[in-house]
């Protein structure tokens, strides 16, 4: 038995009235294919996706799930001069205001019947706004209040840091990954802290040894070769 969109137990449409439009073959095909597809991706992603199925014949919403964009089942779809013979049939990304000011990044899809004929189209909306408001927040914390520049006097024999910044710029210029090492890389990059004198702080070797996740006895035996080759 065929159902229409008011029947269907989904939380974006149970509470929602619909105006009366006529129950096509199209529509029912529409539900019937589409609106399980709909729940899914509103399921998978709830509750930042809404999923809206236009029904093409009638330029009217035939589908909601998770409504975010408070249309009713009905409502005119304004859809008419959206090309449906496109070979994609897909449009976007593209963006829009939601009626809360929020942006909505979405992309509308093209739905066929077997016959290819173009009977409606689904638009998913996600909503970025929340995570615009969480990258705010995270850039207020990594940028900081009042940060002053590091006191040289309290850190000018940081030989950590120095270590870190050479590591760090020397796996960049190779772009490596540090947890990617292999063996002969971390010997190379022993060597070139040595040949930067990394190894004049006290534990310097230690932290070395922690941070390329090799032995304590092997960075030292890296350091009695090149003090010998040096010699």
């Amino acid at each position: 038995m065929t159902q229409d969109a008011a029947d269907f137990p989904n939380t974006g449409t149970s509470s929602l009235p619909m105006r009366k439009t006529k129950t096509t073959a199209a529509r029912r095909l529409l539900l019937d294919r589409y609106s399980r597809v709909a729940d899914g991706i509103a399921l998978l992603f709830f509750p930042y996706v809404e999923i809206v199925i236009h029904d093409l014949q009638s330029q009217t919403v035939a589908y909601i799930a998770n409504n975010l964009s408070k249309r009713e089942l009905g409502d005119e779809s304004a859809l008419e001069e959206m090309d449906h013979t496109a070979e994609s049939g897909t449009v976007g990304p593209y963006e829009k205001i939601n009626w809360d000011g929020r942006r909505m990044r979405c992309v509308s899809t093209v739905l066929f019947d077997d016959a290819e004929t173009a009977i409606g189209v689904m638009c998913v909306n996600y909503n970025i706004a929340v995570f615009e408001d969480v990258k705010h927040v995270i850039d207020r914390v990594i940028s900081g209040a009042g940060v002053v520049k590091q006191p040289e006097e309290l850190f000018k024999d940081d030989w950590q840091e120095r270590i870190n910044t050479f590591l760090h710029a020397w796996l960049q210029e190779r772009q490596l990954a540090l947890n990617s090492l292999t063996r002969d890389h971390r010997r190379e990059l022993v060597e070139a802290l040595w040949a930067e004198g990394a190894f004049k702080g006290k534990s310097a070797a230690n932290y070395v040894a922690n941070v390329l996740g090799m032995g304590r006895a092997t960075v030292y035996q890296h350091i009695r070769d090149l003090r010998g080759a040096a010699a």
